[in-house]
């Protein structure tokens, strides 16, 4: 949904700029300039589209990225958020049994799924009049947000929704990329617009309940079969004027198909950001850890085993290096995988694993049957052999350190399926 507003005022500009992504590991993403919010806020998520522009015979919002659909990062990012009370996702009809199916199986606990309508504002309408029930309504807000805009920031969308609890209304936008101008019947130059006073209108937006309930009870059917903008809508009907946000450009939607390719890029970019390494108190294995952190962006954990306490960390990241010598401990990485799977409840994300074996036999074939099982409970498992041999001097051991914490940056970022359960030389 794209729609130009023109602005009087220069918009307020984001406080934190930064990325908050959905795919993020809940006890990590929360950003610590968070403040609560004491009024009820609603979320309706419009996922009714057929996603013709993407040219795939799947609606965009219910593709896969890393063998999640689109639309549960969507969810994920906005059920982390503990002062959002329910998200009504509304989609068609004919999907109504696929997205209450997906809602039980990525566990999602704040998912009402509403029937939607022919447009998008017919679909948006029904996901409003269903929150009537909801308790506290006459202070409610209301964010109506893009199924397919998987990235939220927590600290942004409080802004929006406390500009919208005081204004009525508000909307994130972003600057012009690109000049807007208008064409004649004939398809030739009419006139152009002044770049700088208008603004794209993005997602989230947020209203007062009382406001946008107000301005769908008095929609025409044109608004209901042409209409997309919601802003538009309460400014229409209610004479409800938007406070405008700036947001940061994190706010881009996925329109087509290379859309998904960059967000399934920006989804392996974080997860990555997060590792575990457990050493079995092996000084190559501290070494490697110490060669991971030089990258500033890696939260890394360094744990000599995985007993008691240590364990908990393990819900924490999705990453583990695990490392061991005279052949791949297949018994502690089976153990492994039990823990991993107890501790995050649901698998949203694929959770990387990669053993490295110092020495001895490295048992290939005994990896490789593990990972085929593991890959069905999205768990990656990867293997790194290393033929070490300190007595070969210093320069040989480095060399080694450094294709090993090449290997395993790359084994995480790419998450490739096609070398799961494959063993790699350093």
């Amino acid at each position: 949904m794209d729609f130009l507003l023109m602005s009087g005022e220069e918009p307020d500009r984001p406080t934190h700029p930064g990325t908050f992504l959905s795919s993020q590991p809940e006890k990590r993403c929360l950003s610590s300039a968070t403040v609560a919010v004491d009024f009820p806020v609603c979320v309706v998520l419009p996922a009714g589209g057929s996603g013709e522009r993407t040219g795939l015979q799947t609606p965009k919002q219910f593709c896969t990225l890393l063998g999640r659909p689109l639309i549960s990062y969507t969810i994920q990012a906005f059920e982390s958020i503990p002062w959002i009370r329910r998200i009504v996702v509304v989609v068609a009809k004919d999907r109504t049994d696929l997205m209450t199916n997906m809602v039980r199986h990525y566990r999602h606990v704040k998912v009402q799924v509403e029937t939607g309508g022919s447009t998008r504002h017919r679909s948006i309408r029904n996901g409003v009049l269903s929150l009537a029930d909801q308790e506290g309504k006459d202070g409610m807000v209301v964010v109506v947000h893009d199924a397919v805009r998987p990235f939220v920031e927590e600290e942004f969308l409080r802004r929006v929704v406390t500009a919208a609890r005081e204004h009525g209304a508000s909307g994130a936008v972003r600057p012009l990329v690109s000049t807007v101008i208008a064409a004649t019947s004939e398809g030739l130059l009419d006139h152009s617009l002044e770049r700088a006073k208008y603004r794209a209108s993005e997602m989230p937006q947020a209203f007062q309940y009382h406001v946008i309930h107000r301005a769908y009870q008095k929609c025409q059917q044109s608004d209901f079969d042409f209409g997309t903008e919601c802003l538009h809508l309460v400014l229409k009907y209610c004479d409800t004027k938007a406070k405008l946000i700036e947001g940061p450009p994190t706010l881009w939607k996925v329109t087509y198909k290379r859309d998904l390719a960059a967000a399934e890029s920006v989804i392996k970019e974080t997860l990555r950001r997060t590792a575990c390494v457990i050493t079995a108190r092996i000084p190559f294995a501290e070494k490697l850890a110490d060669s991971l952190r030089e990258d500033a962006e890696t939260e890394l954990d360094v744990l000599p085993d995985l007993t008691g306490d240590n364990i908990s960390y393990l819900s924490e990241v999705y990453n583990v290096i695990q490392f061991s010598t005279n052949g791949f401990n297949l018994a502690q990485v089976e153990a492994m995988f039990a823990t991993i799977q107890a501790s995050n409840q649901t698998l949203f994300h694929t959770v990387v694993v990669v053993a490295v074996c110092l020495g001895g036999s490295d048992g290939r074939l005994a990896l490789a049957e593990l990972a085929s099982a593991a890959q069905l409970q999205n768990i990656y498992l990867y293997g790194i052999h290393v033929d070490l041999d300190l007595s070969k001097g210093a320069e040989t051991w480095v060399k080694s350190l450094s294709k090993v914490a090449s290997l395993v940056s790359t084994l995480i970022r790419d998450r490739s399926v096609a070398l799961v359960g494959q063993v790699l030389q350093a």
